[in-house]
């Protein structure tokens, strides 16, 4: 079968019919996002230094540590939103699929206009091809039906 770019916005999004594993694919992004987020968020360098290997001990260092705080807010929120379309509306998983494609595409093209100055490779920079190829490819399994003899994850009766 081919992808159905029509399951982007299904008409009933309770029903999921692509691939199982992209299925998968979607529920390990949800968990490396929360826990990236989070730590973002918590950690006293919102990990620029101690993860990214970016030298914070600078002028504007707190700056940085600050913003990239700010922007694990964001990528929680996006990762919460993952969680509730998992949990509850699974129509919408291309949808999501879609959004982290999306998103990776966006982080690899401003990191070609305004690359970081690291001592080490951050993880987030290979991460982020990673993620671009199998959420690539997932996004295309999850737009692709699955034949009508075989079962139906996430098709549940919701009241």
């Amino acid at each position: 079968m081919r992808p159905d770019p029509r399951l982007l916005l299904p008409r009933h999004v309770e029903e999921y019919r692509g691939a199982r594993w992209a299925l998968v694919v979607l529920v390990v992004y949800a968990v490396v996002a929360t826990g990236r987020s989070l730590v973002h968020v918590l950690a006293p360098d919102s990990g620029a230094g101690s993860i990214a290997t970016l030298d914070v001990d600078v002028e504007g260092g707190r700056n940085v540590v600050a913003l990239l705080g700010q922007w694990g807010g964001a990528q929680l929120l996006m990762a919460l939103l993952v969680w509730v379309v998992l949990a509850r509306y699974r129509g919408l998983i291309p949808l999501m699929l879609a959004g982290v494609v999306g998103e990776a595409l966006l982080r690899v093209l401003v990191g070609q206009l305004k690359p970081l100055e690291t001592t080490g490779p951050p993880p987030g920079g290979p991460g982020t091809y990673v993620a671009l190829v199998v959420c690539g490819a997932a996004l295309l399994a999850s737009l692709t039906p699955r034949s009508a003899g075989r079962g139906s994850a996430g098709r549940r009766e919701r009241r």
